[in-house]
């Protein structure tokens, strides 16, 4: 069981919707934060709602997808606490259309470069630290990461990339005190749905959800600290989910229409 006081945390994505709730949550539990996120005005408004809550935090304005500034960010984190315990992957971005209306394939390459590429890196320069500290890497992916989700063709292909490099990148660590949690949420509120990318590569500007039957980013974020208090390899956050996973095996063609269901009831 590792306790959660004291962590030393880098969490990308950290401004709003999951990230924010985690930050809130770890911030309870007296980890040190490092928060990183392209919003410098929300990153500071939420590290001081950090502090207040007694954690020690520093607010990063970083663009994961720059290796420069990812450099910085690891920099930085050694410099203020020391070392790393904690990297969570949590940024990422989304999109909601079928394949044959998108307008607009670059979405695609957008959407790898922030759900998959930006935590290779990320994870390449901190992992030596984590090797210091028998650290953690999480990996906040999806359901959608487990199975194809229609609308999602993107972001689900995101979410498989991301889930099999660290299931494979687990399975290297072994030995060296290096853990690997990944983290496969179900429909969670969330800005990353307004700003959701549509057929032509714009954001939607409203949440295609509806938002009062999906799960809380505060529900989500209690899980994932859960889970990293137990060093958890997968965490499934809904019956679905969990279902989901032995009748892909048992009835694929079900799932497909389970999958085609939830998205058209979220709507």
């Amino acid at each position: 069981m590792t306790e959660i006081a004291k962590l030393r945390v880098i969490l990308t994505g950290a401004s709003e919707g999951i990230g924010r709730a985690l930050a809130l949550e770890l911030a309870s539990g007296g980890a040190r934060l490092v928060l990183a996120a392209r919003d410098r005005e929300r990153l500071e408004t939420l590290a001081q709602e950090c502090r207040a809550r007694g954690a020690e935090a520093r607010a990063l304005p970083t663009d994961v997808t720059n290796q420069q500034d990812c450099e910085w960010l690891v920099a930085e984190a050694v410099n203020v606490f020391g070392g790393i315990d904690v990297v969570v992957h949590n940024a990422g971005i989304t999109m909601w259309s079928r394949f044959d209306a998108l307008q607009d394939l670059s979405i695609f390459e957008r959407i790898m470069e922030v759900n998959y590429l930006a935590p290779v890196r990320l994870t390449a320069l901190s992992l030596p630290h984590l090797k210091q500290s028998k650290g953690l890497l999480v990996a906040v992916a999806s359901l959608a990461g487990l199975t194809g989700v229609p609308e999602r063709s993107g972001y689900a292909a995101s979410k498989h990339a991301l889930i099999g490099f660290f299931d494979s990148l687990r399975i290297e660590l072994r030995g060296s005190g290096v853990d690997v949690s990944v983290i496969a949420p179900d429909f969670v509120v969330s800005e990353i749905h307004k700003r959701a990318m549509g057929p032509d590569g714009e954001p939607l500007g409203a949440s295609p959800m509806v938002q009062t039957k999906i799960m809380t980013a505060q529900d989500c974020a209690k899980r994932i600290v859960r889970a990293i208090e137990k060093r958890e390899r997968l965490v499934l956050m809904s019956a679905r989910g969990r279902f989901g996973r032995w009748l892909k095996l048992l009835a694929p063609s079900l799932i497909d229409r389970v999958a085609e269901r939830a998205i058209k009831q979220r709507h």
